[in-house]
């Protein structure tokens, strides 16, 4: 029973729970981002020349082609050997256009924390001085006190 109120505490501490919501909130943003350049940059990058990266691949080796039965098929062991660059260099502008939207949203957020550190806070109201009559008051219950 030990190891089972052990993780029950693990999980129930607040930074547990802080870390899912981050991570949830992060694979949104991830899949904003994605979407973002998906259906906008690359778009715009296509404009260029009908750029498609995803489709980029280099033949490493040829597959070899057999005659069977009047079609031609690739001999099972001689398949094409394709080096396909284009998904990653895909990912990799991904990766940079993310890393570069994270960045502006910290960037965002640390200039609001200073912004909002560097507003003084107003000193603590000085109470004002009591009047003639609490004076006069506070000496009678003084002097009463004393009998």
């Amino acid at each position: 029973m030990g190891m089972v109120k052990e993780f029950r505490e693990f999980a129930l501490k607040g930074n547990v729970l802080d870390l899912a919501v981050g991570v949830i909130i992060g694979a949104a943003f991830g899949t904003i981002v994605g979407s973002f350049i998906k259906d906008i940059i690359m778009p715009v990058v296509g404009l260029a020349g009908n750029v498609d990266f995803s489709k980029a691949e280099y033949m490493l080796r040829a597959g070899v082609p057999a005659v069977m039965d009047g079609t031609t098929v690739l001999i099972p062991g001689k398949d094409p050997i394709m080096l396909r660059y284009g998904n990653f260099v895909t990912v990799a502008i991904n990766f940079i256009i993310l890393a570069f939207c994270i960045f502006l949203v910290i960037k965002l957020f640390n200039t609001a924390r200073r912004r909002f550190e560097a507003q003084p806070v107003p000193a603590p109201a000085v109470p004002p001085a009591p009047t003639k009559e609490q004076v006069l008051l506070t000496e009678i219950r003084d002097l009463l006190a004393r009998r």
